[in-house]
């Protein structure tokens, strides 16, 4: 089944109501770090805190009254979830859902209270469609795709129209992918109306399916690992969205896990917003892997902000690492009165702040008389950090950093 503009236009009348228009802002932190007029489309402040509602609202508008009855069923690692919880529930019609065994908890949680039935299968995304589709062979209810399917991809299109609406003469689009179905809509939209709009795809190095596709020119599996960004981690893209995005993506990047989490780090503290790691992929993108754009008016598609607040913290640790505001320091020192207390002054000389110490004689990779110091370290950024660790070094410390 082909998809059309005219399609994108029909869905963006059928969600008028349901989504939210959310806004397109302008990041002035993005734009310093990257040498454009960065623009962020706050996706994570739609309804259910991701882009999903848009396609599967539209798809489920779409059944017919004998596909109601028998009720909707998908599978998802969280926000595709949601949105078809709360389309079902606008329409009064049964949906279940399964998610993977280690989705987010506050994606499950979300998808309970918006009405479905979460059922939870599988170590991943492509599991836990495979027991959908088993599921839905015996009740014969509709299984709502997350991303290859028309109707879907129509919905998530609407996305590019909104942009226009706001940011005429955009000129560079990035968004992230997992199955497609977000980029597949919106580059079609975007290249129908204007040709000369890029576009951009960014996917996690962790799963890099769409890439390995495009490289293969056919779609292809690939066992992928863990990523903090799970919304984008999706073992096969559609044979739809291939083919859409073949057509319509001018290139597609991938970022590694220490990148996305620093972003998601810079949008909580330079904007004050709430990322899950694939809703900062796009902006990740644009840092790391897109120094040739400049002076460009480029949008990134901010998707979702689902985010688990257990996550969230660990992701906070880990992007204060990777940008030098937090470090890890061993070392070893005399076990004698002041030692502890001489290495400690070195640190405090140069405004690095103690978080934890751990002082311990006992460990067998030191001689008797020594004593393993480990510190937890505050610091400003990367360069305070070397500037830490040759002081110490000038001062006869061995020192380990990480």
């Amino acid at each position: 089944m082909n998809i059309s503009l005219a399609d994108i236009k029909n869905a963006k009348t059928t969600l008028q109501g349901v989504s939210y228009k959310t806004a397109l802002v302008f990041n002035p932190r993005l734009s310093n770090m990257s040498g454009n007029q960065v623009f962020v489309k706050m996706e994570n402040l739609q309804r259910t805190g991701s882009f999903k509602i848009r396609g599967a609202y539209n798809r489920i508008a779409n059944l017919t009254d004998q596909e109601k009855a028998l009720g909707v069923i998908a599978s998802s690692a969280g926000n595709h979830a949601q949105g078809v919880a709360v389309a079902a529930a606008i329409y009064g019609i049964e949906a279940k859902i399964v998610m993977p065994l280690h989705a987010p908890l506050s994606k499950v949680t979300a998808t309970r209270k918006y009405g479905a039935e979460v059922i939870l299968h599988g170590e991943a995304y492509d599991e836990a469609y495979n027991e959908a589709r088993r599921i839905q062979s015996e009740t014969q209810a509709t299984f709502i795709h997350p991303f290859n399917d028309p109707q879907v991809i129509a919905g998530q299109g609407t996305i590019a129209l909104e942009i226009l609406d706001d940011l005429p003469d955009v000129e560079v689009v990035v968004l992230p992918i997992g199955g497609g179905g977000l980029i597949s809509g919106v580059a079609l939209a975007l290249k129908t109306i204007n040709p000369t709009i890029k576009i951009i795809g960014v996917q996690s190095k962790n799963n890099p399916s769409m890439i390995e596709s495009i490289n293969n020119q056919h779609p292809i599996t690939i066992n992928g690992t863990p990523s903090i960004a799970d919304g984008i981690a999706v073992k096969t893209p559609g044979e739809l969205t291939f083919e859409l995005v073949s057509k319509y993506v001018d290139d597609i990047v991938a970022v590694d896990e220490d990148e996305i989490a620093s972003t998601m780090l810079l949008f909580l503290e330079s904007a004050k917003v709430v990322s899950e790691g694939a809703g900062a992929a796009a902006a990740a993108g644009i840092i790391h892997r897109l120094s040739h754009y400049k002076n460009r008016k480029i949008v990134a598609v901010l998707s979702g902000g689902n985010v688990d607040v257990n996550i969230l913290a660990r992701t906070i640790d880990k992007g204060l690492v990777k940008n030098g505001r937090k470090c890890f320091l061993t070392t070893v020192i005399s076990d004698r009165p002041g030692a502890l207390a001489q290495l400690l002054q070195l640190i405090a000389s140069k405004g690095a702040n103690v978080l934890a110490v751990s002082h311990r004689r006992e460990t067998l990779d030191i001689p008797i008389s020594y004593a393993k110091v480990e510190l937890e370290l505050e610091t400003i950024d990367a360069a305070q950090v070397m500037t830490l660790k040759k002081l110490l070094e000038e001062n006869y410390y061995r020192v380990i950093i990480q």
